[in-house]
């Protein structure tokens, strides 16, 4: 049967679309599909989903499905490449997709399930094998019906139309170097949907959050422009960088095995200068591990990163809009639309404060409590549960089952608390400070007892002294004898913050402040 004839587009839903990417120059041989369509990958169920790759041009290619008895005939264009949507089954498997042109692939073991894209920083990177009771949870992760691909780590300078990396079923022997954020988020979802559950980890530890934003987004927004600036000048010098990086780099071993050999602390290795092999580089990794993923169909994305952005925390609060929205923009542009997109605000980490002063940390968590203004968002607070002594705290199991509990309320619908306590709006009265919140998940509460931690209030002069807090029904009421006129409140305003505001389903309020006077970070671009 050939898709182009009339008879064909009446008798099939079929829709024939080019993937926005770039695609290779020369056109391969044989018939090829990119590593994310393979065998044992899970296909969004009930949605419309993507199947691409190269071939001869103009090649015909037949594609057979196990679920329909129905196949199809496509045409490569000139340029060898190939693209069409089809509807996904429902849920289950497993199934088999036959595609024929001068070879054959057929693509064994597809689930149809639900799809999520785990991105970001070394916390997501963060292995399963390194994660708090790993043993024990290793042991435990049998679950076939769980689906993982973790993309190779590349940098690129133009978006790639490929990647590599393959999917593997969820199991001991695979889930130990697997994304434990991801893992665990991927297993709470299993639980509670019965449904099969495919994780594609794309990650890098110590980047930010421009290198995996698209080109297009950061050369059209004027407010990143110092972003681009700087790189611009780094390329500038990148040849003499590089060169005396690479001489730097072959001494460095020796230099080490030295010091080792006296006892003493072995040098630092040499970073890499900014350049077009450096995974920080602008659009750098959205080109390598992003662009090759779309357009395949996806329930949603989930996110753990911001560490790397601390110091820049005033531009964050533009720059992750910016990145969240490109990727919107990049799979809308295949016909999908927004997708949910969840994130993890920053742990606690450092040395604890005995005075309430400013925080770069805390301005970053403002950022991301910022960008929940988006649509099809949410946010994991785990300002709870981090380590003053370890950027990578270990239990990754509550980061997972948070990020759950968004996706299961607002993705799935299901009737469960999914936030803690986000500030609303604050009324002064007399010399307090009354604070509202939406939602409070069934009542504020004071976790281990009275009083409630973290609160500091100030007046016009801005100086911040730790207050007294009290709740009253879904409110808090915000004072301290030494502030008699006062203006402002924060709440777990900190690196390390000492807070104990929680809800009825024990999940802690994100930090926040009533004032918006300007912070450490205001004018770091």
């Amino acid at each position: 049967m050939n898709c182009r004839s009339a008879a064909s587009r009446r008798c099939l839903v079929l829709t024939i679309g080019f993937a926005v990417v770039s695609w290779c120059a020369i056109a391969p041989a044989n018939v090829r599909l990119p590593a994310v369509i393979s065998d044992n990958m899970v296909l969004q169920a009930g949605s419309r989903v993507s199947l691409w790759g190269w071939a001869d041009p103009n090649e015909e290619i037949n594609v057979a499905v196990s679920w329909r008895k129905v196949d199809w005939t496509i045409q490569a264009d000139d340029a060898g490449k190939w693209s069409f949507q089809m509807s996904a089954p429902d849920v289950g498997g497993p199934y088999e997709i036959t595609l024929k042109g001068k070879n054959t692939i057929t693509v064994k073991n597809i689930l149809a399930g639900e799809v999520w894209v785990c991105s970001g920083q070394s916390n997501m990177q963060m292995a399963t094998q390194d994660a708090a009771n790993a043993k024990q949870e290793i042991a435990a992760a049998n679950y076939p019906q769980i689906r993982l691909f973790t993309v190779t780590r590349k940098v690129a300078e133009k978006p790639q139309d490929d990647c590599a990396g393959k999917w593997v079923e969820c199991s001991p022997e695979t889930v130990g170097i697997f994304s434990a954020a991801g893992y665990f988020f991927g297993r709470e979802l299993y639980k509670e949907l019965k449904q099969p559950v495919g994780l594609i980890h794309t990650s890098w530890g110590g980047t930010a959050a421009e290198a995996w934003t698209s080109p297009v987004a950061l050369q059209e927004n004027p407010n990143l422009e110092p972003l681009l600036k700087r790189y611009k000048e780094a390329l500038a010098v990148y040849p003499q960088a590089k060169a005396k990086y690479d001489e730097a780099m072959a001494k460095w071993p020796e230099a080490a095995k030295k010091a080792r050999a006296e006892g003493k602390q072995a040098p630092p290795r040499p970073g890499a200068p900014m350049g077009p092999e450096n995974p920080n580089s602008p659009s750098g990794l959205y080109n390598a591990m992003i662009a090759p993923l779309i357009p395949y169909t996806i329930r949603g994305a989930i996110w753990y990163q911001g560490e790397s952005n601390a110091g820049r925390a005033y531009q964050y609060r533009d720059l992750f809009p910016t990145m969240i929205k490109s990727w919107w923009n990049a799979w809308a542009q295949e016909g999908q639309e927004d997708f949910a997109f969840l994130f993890v605000q920053l742990a606690n980490f450092m040395d604890v404060k005995e005075e309430p002063g400013d925080s770069t940390w805390a301005e970053l968590r403002e950022a991301q409590l910022m960008t929940l203004e988006l649509p099809n968002t949410g946010m994991a607070v785990i300002v709870d549960i981090g380590d003053a002594k370890n950027i990578h705290p270990v239990n990754k199991q509550d980061v997972g089952k948070r990020l759950a509990l968004w996706a299961l309320a607002d993705s799935y619908g299901k009737d469960v608390v999914h936030s803690g306590p986000l500030y609303r709006s604050m009324e002064k009265k007399d010399n307090k400070i009354v604070l509202s919140f939406d939602p409070v998940g069934g009542g504020l509460v004071a976790k281990g007892g009275e009083p409630l931690k973290g609160f500091a209030i100030a007046g016009a002069d801005h100086k911040f002294v730790w207050a007294d807090a009290r709740i009253e029904g879904d409110k808090i009421v915000v004072s301290s004898e030494k502030v008699t006129d006062p203006v402002a409140v924060r709440y777990a305003w900190a690196d390390n913050p000492v807070c104990n505001l929680y809800n009825q389903a024990d999940l802690p309020a994100s930090p926040f402040r009533t004032d918006t006077w300007p912070g450490a970070t205001a004018d770091k671009k």
